[in-house]
C-alpha cells in the first residue's frame, strides 16, 4: 500500500501555458491564466497576514514544469498543515539559546 499521508504546503491554481523560448532555446516567457473567482479565492484563502506596519498580504505563486513535462502553477497556503508545522519548528528553533561560539576548539572546522 502507498502512503497517502504526504502533506503539501501549496495547491494547484489556474492554467499554465507552455513556456516560450527564442531560437537559441533561451526562456522568454510563460503565461498563467486565472479566472476572477480564482483570484478572489487566492486573496481570501492564501494571502499572508497583514501586519500593523502594512507589510504582508502577499500571495505566493510558483510556476514550474512537472515530472511528465507539463507546466503548472501552485499557490502557497499559509494555513496548510505543512506550513503550520514549518512555522512551529522555525519558532521553536529561534527560541532556543544561541550556541556557544567561544574559541574552545568546538566549531572551528565548520565551513559556516
Amino acid at each position: 500500500m502507498s502512503d497517502n499521508s504526504k502533506k503539501y504546503d501549496s495547491v494547484f491554481v489556474g492554467y499554465a501555458d507552455e513556456p516560450k523560448f527564442d531560437a537559441n532555446g533561451k526562456f522568454i516567457s510563460q503565461r498563467l491564466r486565472l479566472k476572477v473567482d480564482e483570484l478572489k479565492d487566492m486573496i481570501q484563502r492564501y494571502s499572508t497576514a497583514v501586519k500593523a506596519d502594512g507589510t504582508g498580504g502577499n500571495v505566493f505563486v510558483t510556476m514550474g514544469i512537472s515530472k511528465n513535462g507539463k507546466p503548472f502553477a501552485t499557490v502557497w497556503d499559509p494555513n496548510s498543515e505543512k506550513a503550520k508545522e514549518y512555522k512551529d519548528s522555525k519558532s521553536s528553533y529561534s527560541s532556543k539559546p544561541a550556541a556557544n561560539n567561544s574559541s574552545d576548539g568546538g566549531d572551528e572546522d565548520l565551513p559556516f
